[in-house]
């Protein structure tokens, strides 16, 4: 193996870094996108009871895991429950177009590897072409173990900027289409949950689960009488 990638030249070494890094990319996005994170089902099934119930139940919002990006919008939903619709559908799309960015994240990066790749090899593929002429004007056709030095170069770098391409491309449209899967059911359950959190019948619990900030209940007490 390291015959072969020494057979390559010296643009072997930035095509080896893009295999690195795709790799290490493909392995974290993997992770990274898994839908049981993205959208965990112990939520799913607590906003679907939200919206048949038609109000929101203060006894499930001590057990939901808003560390999920799903659960970010969430938790920003409920907190600004008090509020407009409009503000409270401006505050979900906030923070939506924040969790659609980090689900993104790496993508372009990937992309970006798999086109430079190929370009790549092609480079490697006419630096070897060169030395072969070079070889041939100096020493002409007669000694094939010098030419073939060249041809080597040549044919490495194609096929190894094509081995890195070829996966990297794969990937990058999968995660582009996972992500666009994720976001679709996210804007679903988004819009959903900012109905019942504009119903009447959810406000009154969710005021006694999330009181209002007065005087009586927090540390500022009104200021004395002149």
């Amino acid at each position: 193996m390291f015959d072969l990638i020494k057979a390559g030249g010296w643009l072997m070494a930035p095509i080896l870094a893009c295999s690195f890094a795709a790799a290490l990319i493909i392995f974290e996005r993997l992770l990274a996108l898994r839908r049981a994170r993205v959208l965990p089902e112990q939520l799913l099934v607590v906003l679907r009871q939200w919206v048949e119930s038609g109000a929101v139940r203060p006894m499930d919002i001590k057990i939901l895991p808003l560390n999920s990006p799903l659960g970010r919008i969430v938790a920003v939903g409920l907190a600004n429950r008090h509020r407009s619709r409009d503000i409270l559908r401006e505050r979900v799309e906030d923070i939506g177009r924040h969790v659609v960015h980090e689900l993104e994240r790496f993508l372009n990066t990937l992309g970006t590897i798999a086109a430079i790749s190929p370009l790549l090899g092609l480079l490697g593929t006419v630096a070897g072409m060169i030395k072969i002429f070079q070889i041939v004007s100096v020493q002409g056709n007669s000694n094939f173990s010098l030419l073939s030095v060249g041809i080597a170069e040549a044919l490495m770098t194609t096929a190894a900027g094509l081995t890195v391409a070829i996966p990297s491309l794969l990937f990058y449209r999968y995660f582009q289409g996972r992500v666009d899967e994720l976001v679709v059911q996210m804007e679903q359950e988004t819009l959903e949950l900012i109905d019942v959190l504009d119903s009447p019948t959810s406000s009154p619990l969710l005021a006694e689960s999330f009181p209002t900030p007065t005087p009586e209940n927090t540390d500022e007490s009104p200021p004395p009488p002149p």
